[in-house]
């Protein structure tokens, strides 16, 4: 009896510790930079977390996420760095690796491998030719499986080429947690995403003109290319029809992932992206979301990267004068009555400013505080390379 009760004491003291280190390891995730809340992630990309990211809505689903699209700034959060099933979701991907490395125009001839894929198609037959733009189309509103195949194939040579080409496109974003075993989303062994990666690939999508124009159309006309024949489609994005503003992005249905989708809009300038990951109210879930982000939340542009934020003079410098820049967009996004709290400030690096200078190089930061304590900050540059003046 001794020894089973000092047994038992061992176990509880291991439980207690694997708790406190699992504990300490995910405060580590995120590190807050304001004693009212502002959180930083440190992985790649870095993201701002707003004051109470986790609170503000109620959603169904069981992971989900909503961002300010310009800054990547977390509005709220919910499980979103919980790998899932993606299912069709995947297709965002798939799209974007083939307007980067595809061309429109190309004609695809589909394999008997894409035409026998299941699930939701636009109903391929082997043989069939259409334009890489086509099938994107098809792919893009129609959620048609074989019709992702058929790009994959048609731009990579073989999907196991463009499944390489996918994975190293997700690492680049900063999509960190997500692997791709298919260009569809069909169930597959270690085929996962997460809410806020998924989030993070629309968002890059978005930037392209391209895949902006495909996911915000509701009705398209699917013509092939050896044969006379077209049928009409429509997106299976039904935000797109009933939500102020929405303009993307893609839904996606397995057994597995249950019902997903990702979900943009645009109001007054301000795009935000919501995603929500095996929701039985997927439609208002995002909605509620959106219409959350754009009733409580205020963007302020800080800096804006074509405009100067100071002049400086450069010691033996020619010219002796330059203007700075920043590196980027600083963008803050803040609780609507909370906007009183957001300062900015400049910083020269007086010790740089002398020549030679390099254009790009760093000559000093600009940052934005709340309540006192910096939440985000960006180099200033100058854009002309400054050489020595010898006289």
């Amino acid at each position: 009896m001794v020894l089973l009760v000092r047994f038992n004491k061992r176990i509880l003291l291991a439980l207690l510790l694997l708790l406190s280190v699992g504990s300490f390891c995910l405060t580590r995730q995120l590190r807050t930079t304001t004693s009212t809340g502002y959180q930083i992630r440190p992985q790649f990309p870095p993201l701002v977390y707003i004051p109470d990211y986790q609170s503000g809505v109620k959603v169904r689903a069981s992971a989900s996420v909503l961002i300010e699209a310009k800054s990547g700034t977390v509005l709220f959060a919910d499980n979103a760095e919980t790998r899932r099933a993606p299912a069709s979701t995947t297709k965002m991907m798939t799209a974007i690796v083939a307007l980067e490395k595809g061309n429109l125009n190309q004609v695809i001839r589909v394999s008997r491998r894409a035409a026998q894929t299941g699930g939701s198609t636009i109903w391929l037959k082997a043989g069939d030719q259409l334009t890489l733009l086509e099938l994107l189309e098809g792919m893009m509103l129609r959620s048609g499986n074989d019709g992702s195949m058929a790009v994959a194939e048609g731009v990579a040579g073989s999907v196991e080429r463009f499944l390489t080409l996918m994975n190293a496109k997700a690492k680049e974003i900063g999509a960190l947690n997500t692997n791709f075993r298919n260009p569809h989303g069909l169930r597959a062994p270690s085929h996962y995403t997460t809410a806020l990666d998924l989030a993070l690939i629309a968002r890059y999508g978005l930037e392209n003109p391209r895949f902006a124009e495909l996911v915000s159309e509701k009705v398209g006309i699917l013509e092939w290319a050896n044969v006379d024949k077209a049928i009409e489609i429509k997106n299976t994005n039904k935000l797109l029809w009933y939500l102020e503003g929405a303009d993307g992005v893609k839904t996606g249905t397995t057994n597995e992932a249950g019902h997903c989708l990702v979900a943009s809009a645009t109001r007054d300038g301000k795009k935000l992206i919501a995603v929500v990951l095996n929701s039985n109210d997927r439609w208002n879930d995002c909605a509620r979301l959106l219409e959350y982000g754009f009733n409580n939340f205020e963007i302020i542009t800080i800096a804006a990267k074509e405009q100067p934020v100071t002049d400086v003079r450069i010691k033996h410098g020619r010219p002796a004068q330059v203007k700075l820049y920043p590196r980027r967009d600083l963008i803050a996004v803040v609780r609507k009555e909370q906007q009183a709290g957001i300062e900015s400030r400049v910083r020269v690096f007086e010790g740089r400013l002398k020549a030679p200078v390099k254009a790009g190089q760093p000559l000093g930061k600009i940052s934005y505080l709340y309540e006192g304590k910096v939440v985000d900050e960006v180099d200033l540059i100058t854009n002309q390379t400054v050489k020595y003046r010898w006289w």
